[in-house]
């Protein structure tokens, strides 16, 4: 797999807007440089990603692809994979980018054990300190594999979503917040937002 590498400003631009340096992160970098050497960078809505986790890749893959949520064409898919597609819309070129089992290797046990404990009790200081050992270490070696030892390169499972739509507000029955029609629910006349209705709308 051939990619550009993503310069060190960048890498250091992405971090800032994330918040901290983590293998999370180092994934996204990693994949958005496979991303753009794929299909390139959106400059507004040509390319459309689907994410399949919530987790910290999608934050470089906002920032360095161009996609993202609030023009329509980043899409979260609440599967919990390390798995990201990317659709260009002009020529339809489309690949999954999806994260091999052993891209943490042995180290993502022992920063989950690590990671539980710090969110329920606190780690000491031993257990810090291997804990940032431990994540430094993992994001040095995502940055500096091969692509090919990092990700598989697929084609996508889902069909190329359809573009961005500006739709008109409904107002709920019961708060009377205004929420975006294909997302409210109706009961007879009544027309309620999503928390109202005390459902959960996909």
């Amino acid at each position: 797999m051939k990619a550009e590498k993503i310069s060190a400003e960048l890498i250091q631009q992405t971090t800032r807007f994330h918040g901290h340096w983590c293998p999370g992160l180092a994934i996204g970098i990693r994949a958005s440089e496979l991303a753009l050497a794929e299909v390139g960078r959106a400059s507004d809505e040509d390319i459309v990603a689907i994410v399949e986790t919530d987790m910290c890749a999608v934050d470089a893959i906002q920032f360095l692809t161009g996609c993202t949520f609030g023009k329509g064409n980043l899409i979260h898919k609440d599967y919990g994979k390390n798995a990201f597609s990317f659709y260009r819309r002009r020529d339809g070129k489309a690949v999954r980018i999806l994260a091999r089992p052993a891209i943490m290797k042995e180290s993502g046990p022992l920063l989950g054990k690590l990671h539980r404990k710090m969110l329920a009790e606190g780690l000491t200081p031993e257990e810090e300190k291997l804990w940032k050992e431990t994540r430094e270490m993992v994001s040095k070696r995502i940055m500096e594999s091969p692509l090919e030892d990092l990700f598989e390169v697929k084609s996508p499972v889902h069909p190329l979503p359809k573009r961005a739509r500006i739709l008109a507000s409904v107002i709920c029955s019961d708060c009377g917040e205004p929420v975006m029609e294909t997302r409210a629910e109706r009961s007879g006349d009544r027309v309620l937002c999503v928390p109202c209705a005390g459902g959960k709308k996909g």
